[in-house]
């Protein structure tokens, strides 16, 4: 039995990111493979997309993010992470209860109370139904709309 050494555990690393030979032509298709990329600084996330793809172009990238190939959300913390479709909701099913405990306090600071959040997320589905894309601005006002001062 061969030894498992810090350079092979380096090597493997690199190799299963896609950063020593990429393969991988899609953002979405790397996200996938990747299950989440932390994506706090939005033009940082970008280029660690494209580094990890052959032959990638900025454009294609924000094309895919664009059109809802791949998400940007909170899923995993109160960062934010890049995430395939198809993953979003049982990653939000299995990370909910830890990120809804770890942002207790905030909630309470702002007087989010479970029937308020409730109320909030009826009016944010209805306004994205069928997949209508809206901005932030847009959002808070359907929210303030509502009688939800935000």
């Amino acid at each position: 039995m061969s030894m498992i050494t810090l350079d092979t555990i380096a090597h493997t690393r690199l190799e299963n990111q896609h950063l020593l030979h990429p393969q991988l032509l899609s953002p979405q298709d790397l996200v996938t493979w990747l299950l989440a990329v932390q994506a706090q600084d939005y033009l940082a996330a970008k280029w660690a997309l494209g580094q990890r793809l052959l032959h990638a172009t900025e454009k294609e990238i924000e094309r895919a993010f664009n059109e809802g190939s791949i998400l940007r959300t909170h899923i995993m913390r109160p960062t934010w992470h890049f995430v395939a479709p198809q993953d979003i909701r049982w990653l939000l099913a299995l990370t909910s209860a830890r990120v809804h405990a770890a942002n207790a306090a905030m909630y309470r600071k702002l007087e989010l109370s479970d029937p308020l959040l409730s109320r909030c997320h009826t009016v944010l589905s209805q306004a994205l139904m069928a997949g209508r894309h809206l901005t932030r601005a847009q959002l808070g006002q359907c929210l303030n709309e509502s009688g939800i001062v935000c």
